[in-house]
């Protein structure tokens, strides 16, 4: 059993996130406006007045801030170091930040100037790669048919890069009405952040509470009324940030079960996801072209209002 001292890093990182991003909310509400990064009332919109966009900037800042509150507790308050070798992976934790840096700025250039969805899948997929060249990826598995693991070699890559960017458009996609996005993040890092602390993965038990921490503070401006959406700078790097949490999370060697369990975790939003792509195909449109048949858009078809949408 931890002791309770054991949690005041993990406490400080916490509220480092929540300060900086409810802090800067409001710096990025008036830069979102200056840049025009702006949702504008649609037929494809809920929002019936313009909204801006690029909430993410304020979460990624939080997050930049609770990491280095981490690091410095380490240096100069003795605090369990973070950045530690992992018992199955090496890992380059400055290559990780800059795959962090790379999906926020894909996000965020998408906010400004809006960029294709080949363009947005490209600066996906860069990202991915970062993070497998630094180390992150899934190399080794138990097998499930039999005794022992089953070594991936070069597939270790290309399966981890598509878990990635699955993970990233999962939560992209069904950010679609005030806070839902958001909440579930939030629900599904503390969550994590249980499943790290009992596995004693330091690394993923900072980053998923300080995700938590961002995104209680972004909920304040977030939640119907919004005042601000996350805009795809916020909910690439949520779902990007989940996911790499998802790897950090596994010890030694990968059983299915610890990559299921995440899955489990965002369990509506994948079968949301998995039942837009089916509906467009049947449809014979664009697996990215935007539509209504959304699980939340349901339920306003049903009469709830988006609170109670995102609160069911």
């Amino acid at each position: 059993m931890a002791s309770s001292t054991s949690f005041i890093p993990y406490l400080c990182v916490a509220v480092a996130a929540f300060i900086t991003t409810f802090l800067t909310v409001p710096l990025v509400k008036r830069l979102a406006i200056k840049l025009d990064a702006v949702d504008y009332p649609s037929k494809r919109r809920i929002n019936t007045k313009p909204i801006p966009r690029l909430g993410g900037t304020a979460v990624f800042l939080g997050l930049v801030v609770a990491c280095t509150v981490q690091i410095l507790g380490t240096w100069y308050l003795g605090w369990p170091p973070v950045l530690v070798p992992h018992p199955r992976l090496h890992i380059s934790y400055p290559m990780l930040a800059l795959s962090f840096t790379v999906i926020f700025a894909t996000g965020a250039i998408d906010d400004v100037f809006q960029l294709t969805p080949k363009q947005k899948l490209a600066g996906q997929v860069l990202a991915a790669l970062i993070a497998c060249i630094g180390g992150l990826k899934i190399g080794v598995i138990v097998n499930p048919f039999a005794p022992g693991e089953i070594m991936l070699g070069w597939l270790a890559y290309p399966i981890t890069v598509i878990y990635l960017v699955a993970f990233t458009n999962i939560i992209n996609l069904i950010d679609g009405l005030d806070g839902l996005a958001t909440g579930i993040c939030g629900i599904a890092s503390f969550t994590m952040f249980s499943m790290a602390v009992l596995s004693g993965r330091i690394d993923a038990a900072a980053l998923s509470i300080a995700l938590f921490g961002a995104c209680l503070a972004f909920l304040r401006y977030n939640f119907n009324p919004a005042s601000i959406f996350l805009g795809d700078s916020g909910s690439l790097l949520l779902g990007f940030a989940l996911g790499s949490i998802s790897l950090l999370n596994v010890s030694r060697t990968a059983a299915l079960t610890s990559l299921i369990i995440p899955l489990i975790v965002a369990g509506v939003p994948i079968i949301d996801t998995f039942s837009a792509i089916v509906r467009r195909k049947r449809a014979h449109i664009s697996i990215g072209q935007a539509d209504k048949g959304h699980i939340h858009h349901r339920l306003i078809q049903e009469g709830y209002n988006q609170k109670q949408a995102v609160l069911l």
